[in-house]
């Protein structure tokens, strides 16, 4: 699977804001996912979401959408011209928990780097996941690192796009529930 990060701070860049209006609190009810208009879109978006909320996972989610990708490059979700007919993303807002902040950008993008590692690991073509370092406005006096996750898929159908996506969906989760904690990854960086 196609992965990598980048690092959006400052200056303009977006930020997460995690209580925004319409925030469905999942940490506390991941169930709730079955009820968000996105899943409507996605089903198997639900199960990602649950998991990635439950007890024992070092994030919980604050928001996510899907859509349909207009124009996209093939190579760059490397998936062979006759498969990369139509495409389809997601993103969503990840927050670490509160005993597992990540308090620097650089603790945060060492984190990036194992969970792309571990994608890039998985076997999968016509899909690729983004992860974007941001900050996240807890409070207006708390500030902390999150991540915005894109994942994007491609198939010869939008049928078949979307299950690459949930395949791939499926796969951050399982990267990120695996052991990849910020802690984790704070020590690789010494």
């Amino acid at each position: 699977m196609e992965a990598d990060w980048e690092v959006e701070l400052g200056g303009g860049a977006p930020v997460i804001e995690p209580h925004w209006p319409g925030f469905v609190d999942l940490h506390l009810c991941p169930e709730s996912a079955h009820g968000l208009l996105e899943v409507a879109q996605l089903p198997r978006l639900a199960e990602v979401l649950i998991r990635l909320n439950a007890d024992g996972s070092p994030v919980w989610t604050s928001k996510c959408d899907v859509w349909t990708v207009g124009e996209f490059d093939s190579d760059e979700l490397d998936s062979p011209q006759e498969q990369a007919l139509h495409a389809v993303a997601c993103y969503v807002d990840l927050v670490p928990r509160g005993d597992q902040q990540w308090g620097t950008p650089a603790v945060t993008t060492a984190w990036c780097r194992n969970i792309c590692s571990i994608l890039q690991a998985c076997p999968m073509r016509c899909c690729r996941a983004d992860l974007v370092v941001r900050q996240v406005m807890l409070s207006p006096e708390r500030t902390d690192f999150g991540i915005t996750a894109y994942v994007t898929a491609c198939g010869p159908t939008p049928r078949s796009a979307s299950h690459v996506l949930a395949v791939a969906l499926a796969a951050l989760a399982d990267s990120i529930l695996s052991g990849a904690r910020p802690e984790t990854a704070a020590s690789k960086l010494q």
